[in-house]
């Protein structure tokens, strides 16, 4: 039986904090927005999207850190940062690029100027607002769910 190692701990919290922040992003693609966008009145519908996406990004933005800090840590304790200048490791890229997006949007854009904008856009326009919403986080979604699988392929082994 392998050792317990603190490899082993910044490998299982990179994945539980993966979980958290996709598995919620998924919540909030599949089920929320779609949910909210059946709601009538365009204050009822933009006061709770606002109350639970606002608790979520506190959840994403704690996942977010500590996903860069176990992966900084795995990286360096195996070394290979030299697959970053190796395509065969675009999973690695994507990773990386995947974070680097919910990062800004988390802890830059929507403190700056996102939230208001999409405020205002969603009294001007509800309906078009949360379709234009429900379509970034679907391409968002659809490309972290990319990731994780070429991830998991290619940690295990997997060369494309």
């Amino acid at each position: 039986m392998e050792a317990f190692t603190s490899f082993t701990l910044a490998r299982a919290l990179h994945i539980f904090a993966i979980v958290l922040w996709i598995g919620g992003v998924a919540f909030v693609t599949t089920v929320l927005i779609p949910s909210l966008k059946q709601i009538p009145d365009i204050h009822d519908r933009l006061a709770l999207f606002e109350k639970l996406e606002g608790k979520f990004a506190i959840q994403a933005r704690i996942t977010t850190v500590i996903t860069l800090l176990t992966g900084l840590y795995m990286i360096d304790f195996m070394q290979i940062w030299g697959r970053f200048l190796q395509a065969e490791f675009w999973w690695m890229h994507l990773m990386v690029i995947v974070w680097l997006l919910f990062t800004l949007v988390l802890f830059v854009f929507e403190p700056l100027f996102l939230h208001a904008w999409f405020r205002k856009q969603a009294l001007i326009d509800s309906k078009k607002t949360f379709k234009r919403v429900h379509m970034m986080h679907i391409i968002l979604l659809t490309v972290s769910l990319i990731t994780i699988l070429g991830a998991m392929l290619g940690a295990h082994g997997f060369r494309f």
